[in-house]
């Protein structure tokens, strides 16, 4: 049995990722690290683990890679798609995969490493992203904007009851859209939901920028207190 330390600060991702693992019975998750600093006690607390770790985290590399070392653990970089792999690479780093990963390629990946070898990306130092995201465009094009706000939040990580806050409507009101949103991506739930729209460059760029609009919205409505 593999363990297997999960760590990236997006809720959706992590949740998807330990999902595609599971279905490995080799694989058991022993920790999932919302940030730097649980992953930095996880390597620690639980040696001889394969660590999975995504870049937008930012450890200091060399001292990861000491830690790992200590713990004879091994790890695996979740790079973003327009990032280079070299970086890791040259810090030895056992395997390099992009967030916008397959789930057959993530696990001949855990696999390889688990048994000793490496894994790095075909293209080696660059991502494979495509220059145009035809489906994601697509998508995006469809989406109305209130349903695009929902899509970003779903992203975040927000339950229906904290959307349906923060768009000022009714948990119903949600449901509805959410329905709508999934006959027009051909998802079924929010999980596929917020995989595909991270896997598909253009749609991902389209929901950070909503999510960004949204949180600048609410910032500007916030009272100010007078001292």
């Amino acid at each position: 049995m593999n363990k297997i330390i999960l760590a990236d600060s997006q809720a959706i991702f992590r949740a998807g990722t330990a999902k595609v693992l599971a279905m490995d019975e080799d694989f058991r998750i022993i920790a999932r690290c919302a940030d730097l600093e649980r992953l930095m006690h996880a390597v620690t607390a639980f040696p001889g683990a394969i660590v999975l770790f995504a870049s937008s985290l930012r450890p200091d590399l060399g001292r990861l890679r000491v830690l790992l070392e200590s713990a004879g653990s091994h790890a695996v970089v979740i790079a973003e798609n327009s990032e280079s792999a070299s970086a890791y690479i040259h810090h030895a780093f056992r395997g390099v995969v992009f967030r916008n990963v397959t789930g057959s390629a993530l696990v001949e990946c855990v696999r390889r490493v688990a048994s000793g070898d490496t894994w790095v990306p075909p293209q080696l130092a660059i991502a494979e992203v495509p220059e145009e995201d035809m489906v994601g465009t697509r998508v995006r094009d469809r989406l109305t904007p209130k349903e695009m706000r929902i899509v970003a939040l779903i992203v975040q990580g927000c339950k229906n009851r904290e959307i349906a806050l923060r768009l000022k409507t009714t948990e119903q009101v949600i449901k509805n859209y959410l329905r709508s949103i999934y006959d027009k991506i051909g998802v079924s739930d929010r999980l596929e939901l917020a995989l595909f729209t991270i896997h598909h460059r253009v749609l991902a760029q389209a929901a950070a920028e909503m999510g960004s609009k949204l949180e600048a919205e609410e910032q500007q409505a916030a009272p100010t207190t007078v001292a």
